[in-house]
């Protein structure tokens, strides 16, 4: 019987350089420890998706008001990274000028026409205007974007750094700012008699840091309530390179859009 069972055993075992089976169990090599699966032998979670990027109605660049002049079409992300000038969402991107209230505007309708405070944005780099701006395919025009505050009201919303940096210039109306890139970025039209209690020519201040608010200030002209952001970077042509005025709209779709993923931050 003793001789029997031990032919039975013998006869379920399998074995192989790899190790031996028994009635369809593998059996490890002497020295080898089993290792459980660790899915259980279940099928692996697929990944989830990843979320869509949050998007709001805009216009392309280089896309002006029709009339108003001829857009620059570049795409360049000239300033990648930087933060949105302005601390909060919403913000509306379009032209003053052109605008309701503006010296141009498209039809009766003041300043703070509701129109003038809803998406879409629109470009309005290389606008009409005597200013030179070698990237404007007539060779000059406005040399930023006006972006207005999610409301019309001034000395409310804040302005912030787009990038780390200093100070160089406060003038009458305008803020200059040369950022540890290389790159500077010019705001106009914010509130002076509050933004020289935050900032100074010289000081250093850090990303996103609040340095004004928006307002018209225009050294005593008047000017709608909008903050005019400029970036001059480094450009290379023939050889030479120089720092002139770039189209600022991709460089603010890529920061707007980045600021809308951004998580809400949690009340006090």
């Amino acid at each position: 019987m003793r001789r029997f069972a031990l032919l039975a055993a013998l006869a379920l075992t399998a074995c192989s350089p790899n190790g031996c089976s028994q009635s369809g169990v593998e059996i490890a090599p002497k020295g080898d420890t089993p290792v459980a699966d660790p899915s259980g032998g279940l099928p692996e979670a697929p990944e989830p998706p990843a979320p869509e990027p949050v998007t709001w109605p805009h216009e392309p660049g280089g896309a002006l008001v029709p009339g108003s002049g001829t857009g620059a079409t570049d795409p360049t992300l000239w300033a990648p990274g930087m933060r949105f000038p302005m601390e909060a969402a919403p913000a509306y991107a379009n032209s003053q000028v052109y605008g309701y209230g503006g010296f141009a505007a498209p039809g009766p309708g003041g300043q703070c026409d509701a129109r003038n405070y809803a998406y879409p944005w629109r470009d309005n780099f290389c606008e009409s205007r005597t200013h030179t701006n070698s990237m404007c395919p007539v060779g000059k025009g406005h040399q930023g974007q006006d972006i207005r505050p999610a409301t019309c009201v001034k000395k409310v919303h804040w302005v912030v750094a787009a990038e780390a940096g200093v100070i160089t210039s406060i003038g009458s109306y305008s803020v200059f700012l040369r950022g540890d890139s290389g790159r500077i970025y010019r705001y106009l039209h914010m509130d002076r008699a509050h933004l020289v209690t935050l900032i100074a020519e010289g000081q250093r201040v850090t990303r996103g840091q609040q340095i004004g608010k928006v307002s018209d200030d225009f050294g005593g002209s008047a000017t709608t309530i909008h903050l005019h952001f400029e970036i001059k970077a480094p450009v290379t042509a023939n050889g030479a390179t120089a720092v002139i005025f770039v189209p600022t709209y991709s460089s603010l779709e890529d920061s707007y859009q980045r600021l809308l993923e951004a998580p809400a931050t949690p009340a006090a």
